[in-house]
């Protein structure tokens, strides 16, 4: 059953799926990474590919950029497509002085000022948690690949905190006791949206700049950057 955002029919969508924002992203991965990769969804330009990854069923989406967008895209897997678990591939802004440019994070909470839960599913809920058993694959396969990460708490943003006209009294809001240490624009609707449908959901993200360092890459360095955190989640797939 195709929906309005999504051309695929149920069965071309494998149970687990890795998703990024950006479409390009998703057509690299599928070319460089899965074999017999077919192209199921086109749909405003959000790719999907299915293939196999050693031999492994696996989807590759792009979700677009914010929460309304990714929240759309993961309901419908989830709820009509019958897929099990996600993956997000992202980038991030640091906020604090021990995490570097590139360096990889995996995501365990997820708190954002959205109203996104009160509006889907009249919840006020500002702290999300992604899947503890994905989580624990991802640092397994992390130790055995030799790729460092660090593991903390981001929060998901309306709009991109660049474009803020006062970060400081933002960073000022932000929980303390969260200890959050960088920001991004989808992770909460995933994570939120998994678990009122009682599936899995995780994230891992790649510093691409830094508030704290004033620091930040290229466009084309952000673009190539996703490579560490493609093989931790297809080697976590396994």
């Amino acid at each position: 059953m195709a929906t309005a955002h999504n051309k695929a029919n149920v069965g071309d969508i494998a149970k687990t799926v890795i998703m990024s924002g950006d479409p390009i992203r998703i057509k690299n991965i599928a070319e460089k990474y899965l074999d017999n990769a077919k192209l199921v969804n086109d749909i405003r330009g959000e790719y999907a590919y299915t293939g196999t990854y050693k031999g492994k069923e696996v989807t590759v989406m792009s979700h677009g950029m914010g929460m309304p967008s990714a929240g759309i895209y993961v309901y419908e897997l989830y709820k009509f497509y019958g897929v099990e678990k996600i993956i997000r591939l992202g980038s991030c802004g640091a906020y604090v002085k021990d995490v570097d440019l590139l360096d990889i994070i995996l995501v365990e909470k997820a708190y954002t000022e959205s109203n996104f839960a009160y509006t889907l599913n009249n919840e006020h809920v500002n702290v999300a948690s992604s899947s503890k058993n994905i989580n624990e694959i991802v640092e397994k396969v992390a130790e055995k690949e030799n790729i460092n990460i660090v593991k903390g708490n981001i929060c998901s943003t309306d709009c991109f905190d660049w474009y803020m006209t006062d970060l400081s009294k933002f960073l000022e809001r932000l929980p303390k006791d969260m200890n959050i240490i960088a920001a991004e624009m989808e992770s909460f609707a995933i994570f939120y949206t998994a678990k009122l449908l009682e599936k899995e959901a995780a994230c891992i993200l790649t510093v691409v700049d830094s508030h704290y360092k004033k620091q930040e890459l290229s466009a084309e360095e952000r673009q190539n950057s996703i490579d560490k955190m493609t093989i931790l989640a297809l080697e976590s797939i396994l």
